[in-house]
């Protein structure tokens, strides 16, 4: 997955925007202000940082030591830094990178208030 692919489908989801709170090369992504993904999208090798439940940051970490792991400058347990691209243990799939982003977006929609995932639902 390439830098652009990557910004594009953060973007994709609804109400997703795409901030710079820390500085001009890292790119926080959000959902009505809640921040789902980080990433310096220049960085080489690619990563991301995305919210993940518990037990599953354990298992992918575990299944794939290379590519995933703890959230860089993150709560270790509820996040994690999944290598994109260019990285010395390879990447993983695009197919299982869309499945984290989107499985990250929803755990924070999850956490919104009520009003808000409802106002998330209408087109």
């Amino acid at each position: 997955m390439t830098p652009g692919q990557l910004r594009d489908l953060c973007l994709s989801f609804n109400a997703a925007v795409e901030d710079f709170p820390f500085n001009p090369e890292t790119s926080v992504f959000k959902v009505l202000g809640k921040m789902f993904a980080l990433t310096a999208l220049e960085g080489r090798p690619l990563t991301v940082n995305l919210k993940c439940d518990p037990d599953d940051a354990i298992r992918l970490r575990r299944e794939h030591p290379d590519l995933v792991a703890p959230g860089w400058h993150m709560n270790k347990r509820h996040w994690n830094t999944v290598t994109v691209s260019g990285g010395v243990g390879g990447e993983l799939p695009d197919r299982v990178v869309r499945e984290l982003v989107e499985d990250s977006y929803d755990l924070v929609v999850a956490g919104l208030p009520r009003a808000d995932r409802l106002r998330l639902d209408r087109p």
